[in-house]
């Protein structure tokens, strides 16, 4: 079985049996027709995955993992802002009349600053920084930026990375402040763990373990039982995912580099509910 399953349903276990539920409190989210989208959440979820043990996709559920590539591509590498940028139309419902999201995601990365070994983007800083100085324990990452929060058409959920070599291994925090767990729970943990693989494979390091810290982890109440019936469901193998190893600089990756074999799932949850 997948160790993705099992973290995950062990997670929603725990917010469904001893989640806070804000029912009767005043709550931002609304569904289409105009309710109140309320949550049962848990603060503070820490989970680990271990990439040299396995790849953690679900399988309850197949997670796109080619679309998770290009959207962490075109945050990453591109440093996009431009919705035209992304093969997808996930974040087309946020882009405004100038096709962007504003100064969100990323574009915060492709922002220059002045360090040390000169002027970079934060994301170069972290590439440097990682073939120069790998045991430096200030590798990281920031795209909440107090400054520029008010054009911004979304405040970013997963805001901020943290690397940390041990020996040959690549290990990176991902911090989160707040995440839909049926939808976008794997999603991310994908897309940052194919991150990790990139950056590891082009400093010359091996992936190790990516550590998901979520401050507000929650199930909306119409989704409680879409995830009830996945807790209900069986899990199979993960699959095996790799990136191309020929590429050896971080911007000629594609989605063509990342393969992936033998990735038995589940059926889709179609028309999930998604309150705004």
């Amino acid at each position: 079985m997948s160790k993705a399953d099992v973290i995950f349903k062990k997670m929603c276990r725990d917010i469904l049996d001893n989640g806070f539920s804000s029912e009767g409190q005043t709550v931002r989210p609304k569904w289409e027709d105009g309710t109140p989208a309320h949550t049962i959440k848990q603060f503070g979820v820490v989970n680990r995955y271990n990439l040299a043990e396995e790849f953690p996709a679900l399988t309850l559920r197949p997670t796109a993992m080619k679309s998770a590539f290009d959207e962490i591509l075109w945050i990453w590498q591109k440093k996009s802002n431009a919705v035209k940028d992304l093969n997808s139309h996930i974040w087309d419902e946020w882009a405004g009349d100038d096709g962007t999201i504003g100064k969100a995601y990323g574009y915060q990365l492709g922002v220059k600053y002045k360090f040390a070994q000169g002027e970079m983007d934060q994301v170069d800083n972290v590439l440097w920084q990682l073939k120069n100085t790998p045991y430096s324990r200030r590798i990281m990452t920031s795209i909440y930026n107090f400054g520029d929060l008010s054009e911004m058409n979304l405040e970013p959920c997963a805001y901020s990375m943290t690397f940390n070599v041990t020996g040959n291994t690549l290990n990176g925090i991902l911090n989160q402040r707040s995440q839909d767990v049926l939808v976008a729970n794997n999603w991310n943990v994908v897309q940052y763990s194919l991150l990790l693989m990139m950056f590891a494979q082009v400093s010359g390091l091996e992936a190790g373990e990516l550590v998901h810290v979520i401050a507000d982890a929650h199930i909306y109440d119409r989704h409680v039982p879409l995830v009830r019936d996945m807790l209900e469901r069986p899990e199979f193998a993960a699959p095996k995912v790799s990136l191309n190893p020929e590429i050896r600089n971080f911007y000629d990756f594609t989605v063509a580099d990342l393969m992936v074999e033998n990735y038995e799932t589940n059926p889709q949850i179609k028309n999930i509910p998604v309150a705004v």
